[in-house]
């Protein structure tokens, strides 16, 4: 989903601690951060426990290693730290969608390449792409996707930019700049004084010197650059956390990095609100204001992520369950029951159940949704998301990214012209707001049938720019949805978990201008690594699984730069392959007959046409030398999958085959006519893709045709009408789509 904002936010270890201060020590500054004149602080060079890089490192490892060195860091929490904010990588000198940089993130005032051409003006949000040149296909589609009650065109009102500036995180790197006696310009573009400049700036938060990593807690948490105590201690909760597990990465410049697990790590107690707001010598949040933007108690101690897996409730594994709506009655009379119903009076002010909907681990936020009815008495239009007076069933979890900022996110959920979508998570740190209670429906996923089924979750970023998902972001948005799966059953499995890229278009017309976000750059692999399901083959399997390695594998891209697209994008690594008509590099890619009718598919980051996704299931349709075919919106699409590199795993589930010729397929699930009583009956228009008996397809799920019927302010006036048809879910291209029952036959 793209939010178009009208106007972006621009803006290792060593024993013994560096506990003497160096000659030429600035005023100021903590002892052992001393500057020589050439802006370098001397150190010694200290053995250290486990944690520490291997002896002689090269490269990115050996810039980490020396700036830890110089400014008396542990190396575990400098990368530890690093990893938080960037998983390491440089992003070729571009910025975070928070103005960050590098490898460190160190945060800039209003850089310039933040700004989009449209920013300072009303945008119309369903036609133009926010910080693009104009529009990318998926800016033309419906986030409510109900042609019962298409939304109008929307139009946004930029944020001014005083607002802006006052949410936006505190600018670190000029100070990191000073530190190090470097023009701050050089940090944007040089990892090696990024890092140094970020190990300067995190030394300065440390009260005392110290070698030992677990004194550093309160420097880590206020490096975050969180407004609240909470939030901050989440932050240093996930480093401390990735220092005690240890990880390793190759970088988007082709650094290998590796933090060594840090044994007996102690989990540290958390400092009170008060001590972090002494911190940073503000009086930004007292404990009793953090009290109030969090669920969890801000003084207690901080949770970790294996008691998170051990308290929270753990999600189904089941590959494959019925779901359907229960029939649910509904009145159609004279009367309006808006005149009289009125919304549950702690809804907006304290969330779902006195309090916001996430695990113990995470601290959210409630930024609620505005829901209020406009225009002339009598009149329906209301936004901007639907209330329901009965539980429902919940089969989805989509993943979106914002293609914007997070600063925001507050004046376009409150806009009740606007769309909404349930959550939204901040990449710089993680932190999780949420907007829409999950037993209501937010219009997020462009087809009414999916929101109706489904929780969607923003996750701050650009899909162009998606090497800037943040480990930050990907922690907290696993530990959220790993709770969302266990409290609503849904299996942890590419067919339920989604991309927005994934949700099919409901009708002929609307397929071109369905959203193609979170894009290629999101880590599927390493995702599900957090949630705890990796994404692993089978020994015998009647399908395959896709699954590159993210960190070699580069396909190439084009559009990354709107105003060039046709330029190549930077190498980086991606989650998906591309697919081809014959069994060849030269070969044309596959042709998506919806969403380019009469076009070639092309090798825009925006165009999934001929993308397959890792974690994705499909069934073989052939094999020649190190190429694989599969069964692909009605054709052979063919993929590179050598022994040697496999791009994808032997996978075992279901299967359909179609019974005869020209089988049509559905972008949602509704019932026959015969079924619709109360409600108006909502036609089912094929797609423009047909299957037949020669093909196969991997199945996701089975369903019962519903369709909720919900035009009215007040939830006592919807109708959900259940009919008998019977779909299977199937991953016919890069979306999922859905067949009858009755036109294909089964097999496991």
């Amino acid at each position: 989903m793209r939010l178009w904002l009208a106007a972006a936010l621009t803006a290792g270890t060593f024993t013994a601690p560096a506990d003497v201060p160096a000659s030429g020590s600035a005023p100021g500054r903590p002892p052992g951060l001393a500057l020589a004149s050439s802006g370098h602080r001397t150190a010694p060079a200290l053995a250290g426990p486990p944690g520490l890089s291997p002896a002689n490192p090269s490269g990115r490892q050996a810039e980490f290693a020396a700036a830890a060195r110089e400014f008396g860091v542990p190396e575990s929490v400098l990368l530890g730290v690093s990893y938080l904010e960037s998983r390491w990588d440089a992003n070729g000198g571009s910025p975070s969608t928070a103005g960050g940089y590098g490898p460190m993130h160190l945060v800039d005032a209003f850089p310039a390449d933040t700004l989009g051409p449209l920013s300072g003006a009303a945008q119309d949000v369903s036609a133009t792409g926010g910080g693009h040149a104009g529009p990318i296909g998926d800016a033309l589609g419906d986030a409510r996707g109900d042609e019962a009650r298409p939304m109008p065109r929307t139009f946004a009102e930029a944020p001014p930019m005083s607002a802006l500036s006052a949410s936006a995180p505190p600018t670190t790197l000029p100070e990191a700049g000073r530190l190090i006696g470097a023009d701050p310009a050089l940090l944007r573009t040089d990892p090696a004084a990024n890092i140094r400049g970020g190990a300067a700036l995190l030394a300065s938060y440390q009260e005392r010197p110290s070698g030992n990593p677990a004194d550093w807690y309160a420097a880590v948490a206020r490096y975050s650059g969180a407004e609240d105590a909470a939030a901050a201690r989440e932050f240093a909760d996930e480093v401390f956390s990735v220092m005690r597990e240890g990880a390793r990465r190759r970088t988007d410049d082709g650094h290998l990095v590796r933090l060594e697990p840090v044994p007996n790590l102690p989990h540290p107690v958390a400092a009170t609100a008060e001590d972090f707001a002494t911190s940073k010598n503000s009086a930004t949040v007292t404990g009793e204001q953090a009290d109030t933007r969090a669920h969890k108690d801000p003084a207690a101690a901080p949770p970790v992520v294996d008691e998170q897996t051990r308290n929270d409730p753990p999600p189904p594994y089941d590959d494959q369950f019925d779901t359907f709506f229960g029939e649910e009655a509904g009145t159609d009379d004279e009367t309006d029951p808006d005149e009289n119903w009125t919304e549950p009076g702690n809804v907006e002010k304290t969330g779902n159940g006195g309090q916001v909907e996430c695990p113990s681990s995470l601290a959210c936020e409630w930024i609620p949704a505005a829901y209020e009815r406009f225009g002339r008495k009598k009149h329906r239009d209301y936004g901007n998301h639907d209330r329901l007076s009965r539980s429902r069933s919940v089969d989805y979890i989509v993943i979106h990214d914002t293609e914007g900022s997070y600063q925001g996110v507050p004046s376009l959920i409150r806009n009740p012209r606007y769309v909404s979508w349930h959550y939204t998570i901040r990449s710089r740190d993680g932190h999780v707001a949420q907007h829409v209670a999950t037993n209501d429906i937010a219009w997020h996923a462009g087809n009414w049938d999916v929101n109706t089924r489904s929780i969607g979750i923003e996750h701050e970023g650009y899909l162009a720019k998606g090497t800037w998902y943040t480990e930050a972001m990907y922690r907290s948005s696993a530990k959220l949805v790993r709770y969302l799966a266990g409290k609503y059953r849904i299996p942890l499995n590419r067919a339920h978990i989604l991309g927005h890229d994934n949700v099919p278009g409901t009708t002929p017309k609307m397929v071109a201008g369905m959203h193609e976000d979170p894009g290629p750059y999101w880590d599927w692999s390493h995702y599900f690594d957090l949630l705890g399901r990796p994404l692993k083959g089978v020994q015998s399997g009647n399908s395959i699984m896709i699954r590159p390695s993210y960190a070699t594998n580069r396909p190439r891209f084009t559009g990354c730069v709107a105003v060039k697209p046709d330029k190549a994008c930077p190498p980086h690594g991606a989650a998906t392959v591309w697919l081809h008509q014959e069994p060849r590099e030269s070969s044309p890619l596959v042709h998506d007959p919806g969403k380019h009718p009469g076009k070639p598919s092309t090798y825009s980051v925006y165009d999934h046409s001929a993308r397959a996704s890792t974690g994705q299931r499909y069934a073989v349709a052939d094999r020649q030398d190190d190429w694989t075919a599969i069964w692909y919106l009605g054709q052979k699409a063919w993929f590179h999958n050598p022994p040697d590199n496999p791009t994808a795993v032997p996978a075992r589930g279901p299967l359909v085959t179609p019974l005869r010729p020209g089988t049509r397929v559905y972008g949602r699930a509704f019932p026959e006519q015969s079924a619709y009583k109360l409600a108006s009956y909502q036609p089912l228009a094929p797609l423009q893709y047909k299957i037949g008996p020669s093909q196969t397809y991997t199945v996701g799920d089975t369903i019962t045709g519903s369709y909720y019927s919900a035009g009215a302010f007040s939830p006592a006036k919807h109708v959900t009408t259940t009919g008998q048809t019977r779909y299977y879910q199937i991953q016919l291209g890069h979306r999922v789509m859905f067949v009858m029952a009755k036109d294909v036959r089964l097999t496991r």
